[in-house]
């Protein structure tokens, strides 16, 4: 038998009074803990509740956790140094105090524990308050550390803490990327970040290992999302943000130091790449090693053999390794032979369809800017490029038509594919060789542009036009592509319709106004929408 409206509301209202009733008995047992030792052993009731099946009596725990052990570190009652096993408390001759400062240390390395398995809880609620409790604790330890510190290299920052908190963010079942974007707000203090990136180099090496470098696609998607929520400092002015501040000799503390920032940047990066990733992972990271990553390492060109390998793997991921490589040639002098003839094989029909074709002809644009090349190099280029034009559709022939104009302005001497006189007298065999890889041989300065001459019957306008042009001297100026790199075919058609020209030749008596929706029109008759 359903139960009754009035039976429902008389359940909630008993649900509600029996939460308030635990919150007052959680909290009154919080204030025994820290008011005397004698109520100590209530711990163990709270820390239990941490293992509850209901989401609320978890936060109501995490919160008491976060109360008693913050209170007790900042007093200084947990044991400071190596931990003795919990039944090594009565052996030997210790006093009351360390008895309970042992016993307390347990309670909390026990909480933190739980803490982290939470991390991995269904309710973003809870993953939440267990992420923030974790870092109040990091704070203060490091206020007031644990281990008794020798002042080396780490000072007094809990790393093994914050190595506890990564790894559980890089779940290897989960995606964690919004507790990820919720950790960002602790990524941006200075030490957090160094200690969190030797981390991950740490977590990686060790989750990969054991593994045996098998594809992870779950964790190396936590991975990169974690990599790349780390903002990294350019100028060592601008490490100022520090979670723990040292007492003594701060200014000689790792954190402290863009050199020391950068190597564990480079460490943590080259960790993640030197292992198999999955196939999209590649074009993720492509996009934005060229900004995000490069500028921020001490050695970037520690990463030649990644981009190369990228390189290689064609298609769209040559085309976005292009930016890295670009990096590496123009500003950190990287010799890469065969550079060329690799772009020029890019060149295939697929390029104009691809969504990163603008920012492949943007660096081919840069890459083919210098007057040095040789000229059959560029002719191999414009060539290819001409032959591929006779497929493209409009938007591209908008933008490479023009490229092609600039190539020949560049490079004067490839006047001769235009201007060869044997090529108008009579129909010929194309000498050009477009299956050729080595642009060396393909032979393209014995041919002529006879693509773009078949292209001013074009059926769109503006494609015609543009092939045109070459039928007149090249003024030195050159084209400006930059707005037509990433033209659409919805921006064609609107400028189209936009266009007010006078028609020269009547094609029908009424004057078309409304395509496909007036009655009179000669599509209107079949696909009228009224």
């Amino acid at each position: 038998m359903a139960p009754s409206k009035s039976s429902n509301v008389k359940r909630s209202g008993t649900d509600e009074s029996s939460q308030i009733s635990f919150k007052k008995d959680i909290n009154s047992k919080v204030d025994l803990i820290i008011q005397n030792r004698k109520h100590a052993n209530d711990i163990f009731d709270i820390l239990e509740y941490l293992q509850s099946e209901r989401e609320k009596e978890i936060l109501c725990a995490v919160n008491a956790c976060s109360r008693i052990f913050c209170t007790l570190l900042e007093r200084g009652d947990l044991y400071v140094g190596q931990l003795p096993k919990e039944e090594e408390i009565l052996e030997g001759d210790r006093s009351a105090d360390e008895k309970y400062h042992i016993f307390v240390r347990h309670r909390y390395n026990d909480c933190v524990e739980s803490l982290l398995e939470n991390i991995g809880h269904e309710s973003f609620q809870v993953k939440e308050s267990c992420l923030c409790t974790l870092m109040k604790f990091a704070s203060a330890e490091g206020k007031h550390p644990l281990q008794k510190m020798d002042w080396c290299e780490h000072y007094n920052f809990p790393r093994e803490l914050i190595q506890a908190v990564v790894g559980g963010l890089l779940s290897e079942k989960e995606d964690m990327a919004l507790l990820i974007s919720r950790f960002q707000e602790f990524l941006e203090m200075d030490d957090v970040r160094f200690y969190v990136m030797t981390s991950i180099r740490v977590n990686v090496a060790r989750v990969m290992d054991k593994n045996k470098g098998a594809v992870m696609p779950v964790y190396q998607n936590n991975v990169f999302t974690l990599l790349t929520n780390i903002n990294m400092p350019s100028q060592e002015s601008e490490i100022t943000n520090f979670m723990v501040k040292q007492e003594v000799k701060h200014e000689d503390w790792k954190p402290t130091k863009i050199k020391e920032h950068k190597r564990a940047f480079d460490r943590m990066w080259l960790g993640f790449l030197k292992h198999k990733l999955p196939g999209s992972m590649y074009k993720k990271i492509l996009v934005i090693l060229h900004d995000s990553v490069l500028p921020y390492m001490s050695e970037p060109t520690l990463l030649i053999d990644f981009l190369t390998a990228a390189y290689d793997v064609g298609g769209a991921i040559s085309l976005l390794a292009l930016n890295g490589l670009f990096v590496l040639i123009h500003q950190h002098n990287l010799d890469y032979p065969d550079f060329y003839k690799k772009l020029y094989n890019l060149l295939d029909p697929s390029v104009f369809h691809v969504k990163y074709r603008a920012r492949f002809f943007h660096l081919a644009n840069i890459f083919l800017s210098s007057t040095h090349l040789p000229v059959y190099l560029v002719a191999a280029f414009i060539k290819r490029l001409s032959r591929l034009a006779l497929t493209a559709p409009p938007t591209s022939l908008l933008m490479v038509l023009p490229f092609i104009c600039n190539l020949i302005r560049r490079h004067p001497a490839c006047r001769v594919l235009i201007h060869r006189p044997t090529a108008a007298d009579e129909p010929c065999q194309d000498p050009y060789v477009m299956e050729e890889e080595d642009p060396a041989q393909s032979h393209a300065l014995e041919s002529s542009l006879w693509e773009l001459q078949t292209l001013q019957k074009h059926y769109h306008p503006d494609v015609a036009k543009a092939a045109m042009k070459i039928n007149q001297p090249l003024p030195d100026m050159e084209d400006d592509i930059s707005e037509l790199l990433e033209l659409t075919t919805f921006e064609v058609m609107e400028r189209d319709l936009k266009q007010t020209e006078k028609q020269t030749v009547p094609l029908e008596f009424d004057p078309a106004t409304q395509l496909l929706q007036s009655p009179k029109e000669v599509l209107g008759v079949h696909f009228c929408l009224d």
